[in-house]
């Protein structure tokens, strides 16, 4: 499909601190925290459960037997329960975006943070980037949510599947890149080519494969050995409707397309680019 490498950073004026800081974050909660993937007791008791959600409940489960694709059946662990304080689960719509189900997951998302939030980030301020992911990712996990519930319904098998990544929020930042930087130059590996395409291209393919493989898998979801398409939808939409309230009062010159021109504001009658 399309692998993004990365992109123009020639007109970046500031250094990147919040998303240095999250990638950090993400790397801690799983090497530390989740112990590489193998800490299912902390990973189960802090991922999103659209039952938990819907309901405010916290819910604990037995472990179950479960028959994977290759025909092999595995124990998958429980839901833990945590505390019967009220509103607890609700606090599952963040944590869950600091952790990651294997190391491929946590590597391909803080590569996609790594190259598009920093323009982001430079774009609207570092307090504004903070909130700004934060709220795509709550978004996109209630996103997911939904979703199952209107698919497969509250009391379902589907909506005890916890789900977590940082892939919702990071859809956010790409809606958001996508708007502000459309021209940006990003180089990618298309189809086995490497070459370099404006953002809407690298971005928009990126899209269109979310909306096309949720298709079939929409319902049934974004667990743990799945794929959030859902979050991934429902944060990018939720990144280009606020994009623009973050950019209030900021610099947006820089968003022009490459070839456009504008007449030197001193009257010197030059163009410049």
């Amino acid at each position: 499909m399309v692998l993004p490498l990365g992109d123009d950073n020639s007109d970046r004026r500031t250094t990147p601190y919040v998303n240095y800081a999250l990638i950090a974050i993400n790397v801690f909660v799983f090497v530390v925290l989740q112990g590489m993937g193998t800490n299912d007791r902390f990973t189960y008791a802090f991922s999103t459960v659209p039952q938990e959600i819907l309901t405010g409940k916290d819910i604990e489960t037995p472990p179950k037997q479960v028959r994977v694709p290759t025909g092999q059946v595995i124990e998958s662990p429980g839901l833990v329960k945590v505390t019967d304080a009220p509103g607890f689960v609700y606090l599952t719509l963040i944590t869950s975006m600091f952790m990651h189900g294997s190391i491929a997951h946590i590597l391909g998302n803080m590569w996609f943070l790594w190259i598009f939030g920093d323009n982001v980030e430079d774009a609207v301020g570092h307090g504004r980037y903070l909130v700004f992911y934060l709220i795509c990712g709550v978004a996109a996990s209630l996103a997911h949510v939904f979703s199952v519930a209107l698919l497969s319904g509250i009391d379902s098998e589907e909506a005890l599947v916890p789900s977590l990544g940082a892939s919702g929020a990071i859809s956010g930042v790409l809606g958001g890149y996508l708007l502000l930087f459309p021209y940006r130059r990003v180089t990618v590996i298309l189809f086995r080519i490497l070459t370099q395409v404006p953002a809407w291209a690298a971005i928009g393919l990126w899209f269109a494969f979310q909306v096309i493989s949720s298709l079939g898998v929409l319902g049934g979801g974004a667990q743990l050995g799945g794929v959030a398409y859902a979050a991934h939808i429902g944060g990018f939409l939720v990144g280009i409707a606020l994009i623009q309230v973050f950019t209030l009062g900021r610099d947006t010159n820089r968003r022009r397309p490459p070839w456009s021109e504008q007449y030197d504001d001193e009257g010197q009658g030059r163009w410049r680019r």
